[in-house]
């Protein structure tokens, strides 16, 4: 299938309303903050039904990719091979996914839902261990599902049928040729906005991690123009890496997060309370295992206090990871070609779960141990400080920090370089090479956009800006997941009839010969 060369229609939409909407930011910060919590407290009210049980499906569809007889189609031509290795390949999808928030909510999440659960009396050991098993429920099997369904969606589009890398290309089997027109841009700008709020979220949490982490270093002030210094630096070196393409500054900096991240981990899982990690780490797993499907779907309707708590965490989780599918999946799909249904499933589904999960443990188990234990008030500290914090607390704790603030910088980077280059393939008709101009542009109205949400609403403001723009897309992924089957459908049936004919004919030659 192709879809023919676009024009520069998305390019031009998705660049005017970004720039009205820095330019709306610079002049009326303050109103446009104001507009923007109406908007996400009236999402959060009356659609909070709608993501918990749309994200329950996708999950419920990925496992069912996993097993079906789909699970053999390869992702490219039958003869294609792995673009990269699998150590390569996970570093790239770590580093472009959940760098960031792993670090920033590595230790705060955790102990902010102990000291304030979603049910019953909080800084307890129950609380300790509910506390963290919905920090599972945030980070793993939901959360990937998407990604790797939206993944799939496009690299199957990609790969087999030679679509370009857009997301209303995944639409095909569902619209046909009315994707080339004004329903496939909609879907495109839609993706385009998406990733932009999505991905600035990410970029405002590291800029505050980064100057939180300068202040307790060296004293640096932690304020709003540090963190622009930090993120004007961060933008020159980001571009950099953007214009060395995808097999190089991406790739180095994949390899590099993905050995700091490794080294941060095992030195926290040394230094802290080992064994108590170990086992909360089994219990956390057992009780995250047995109470996923209820707290997939919990919404409290008959406390109000509680709905407020699953709101604002669980439904906001959903909606985050919703508005980076563009980013994330188009990312996973670009480097995963030549891998089958099953094996792609599995590895996006399951082994990062299983990764975040002993990560959270480590870090938020430290965290929990030190208050519950030890008696000290992590839960008091700021999400972005609340790291440093128990560094102090820790042997090497000044070593840890700087390590993480050079993670955190490390990931910044390839974050930013992963999001120009998807907003490039997404406002170049998919090209999987954008050109340096486009991206230099894309990665200007990265900065200036996340500078607004921070000046105009701070952490609220980035949540807001997520909430609104992925409830759109939430409905273009479940499009998505019927295109996924009609696509394999005709894939399995062409398959038989060519193998079919095949038979028939070596059967006729044979009965010539014979005759």
């Amino acid at each position: 299938m192709n879809l023919g060369k676009g024009d520069r229609t998305v390019f031009k939409v998705s660049v005017g309303i970004a720039a009205i909407f820095v330019l709306i930011g610079v002049l009326i910060p303050e109103q446009l903050g104001a507009a923007m919590g109406v908007a996400q407290s009236s999402i959060l009210e009356n659609f909070g039904w709608f993501y918990q049980l749309v994200v329950t499906f996708i999950l419920i569809f990925a496992i069912y990719l996993i097993f079906s007889k789909y699970g053999k189609i390869k992702l490219g031509p039958k003869d294609s091979k792995p673009d990269y290795s699998r150590p390569t390949w996970f570093a790239m999808l770590f580093s472009a996914g959940m760098g960031i928030g792993l670090l920033f909510y590595g230790i705060s999440e955790p102990v902010s839902h102990f000291s304030s659960p979603p049910m019953g009396e909080g800084s307890t050991e129950q609380s300790a261990i509910l506390g963290m098993r919905y920090t599972w429920l945030h980070w793993g099997l939901h959360a990937w599902a998407i990604y790797a369904v939206v993944a799939l969606a496009l690299a199957y589009q990609k790969f087999k049928k030679n679509a370009p890398g857009l997301m209303s290309a995944t639409l095909y089997p569902v619209l046909g040729e009315k994707v080339k027109g004004p329903i496939g841009k909609t879907v495109d700008v839609v993706a385009v906005f998406a990733t932009l709020f999505g991905v600035a979220a990410s970029l405002g949490l590291g800029s505050q991690q980064i100057n939180a982490g300068l202040e307790y270093l060296v004293g640096i002030p932690n304020n709003f123009t540090v963190q622009m210094l930090i993120m004007a630096i961060i933008t020159v070196l980001f571009i950099i890496s953007a214009n060395t393409g995808i097999s190089k500054g991406i790739k180095y900096l994949s390899n590099i997060n993905m050995s700091l991240a490794v080294l941060l981990f095992f030195t926290m899982l040394i230094l802290g309370p080992t064994l108590f990690l170990l086992n909360m780490f089994s219990t956390t797993l057992g009780s995250y295992i047995q109470n996923l499907p209820n707290m997939g779907l919990r919404l409290s309707p008959f406390n109000a206090q509680e709905a407020a708590w699953t709101q604002g965490w669980t439904v906001f989780y959903w909606a985050w990871w919703v508005s980076w599918t563009p980013f994330v999946g188009m990312f996973i799909a670009r480097v995963s070609r030549g891998r089958t249904i099953r094996e792609f499933m599995i590895a996006v589904l399951l082994v990062p779960t299983l990764v975040c999960g002993l990560w959270f443990t480590v870090f938020g188990g430290t965290g929990i141990y030190l208050e519950l234990v030890q008696g000290l008030n992590v839960s008091g500290q700021g999400f972005e400080t609340a790291i440093f914090y128990v560094f102090e607390h820790l042997p090497l704790g000044a070593l840890l920090s700087v390590l993480t603030v050079a993670l955190v910088t490390t990931f910044f980077v390839t974050s930013a370089d992963s999001a120009t280059f998807v907003l490039g393939m997404l406002t170049s008709n998919g090209s999987l090479n954008p050109s340096n101009k486009v991206k230099m542009i894309w990665a200007v109205i990265l900065v200036a956009s996340t500078s607004v949400l921070l000046y105009s609403g701070g952490l609220a403001g980035l949540q807001t800006a997520i909430i609104v723009s992925a409830l759109p897309l939430t409905i273009i992924v479940l499009i998505m997941c019927y295109g996924i089957v009609k696509a394999l459908q005709k894939d399995v049936k062409e398959t038989v009839t060519t193998e079919v004919k095949q038979k028939s004919t070596i059967s006729t030659k044979k009965e010539s010969k014979t005759a």
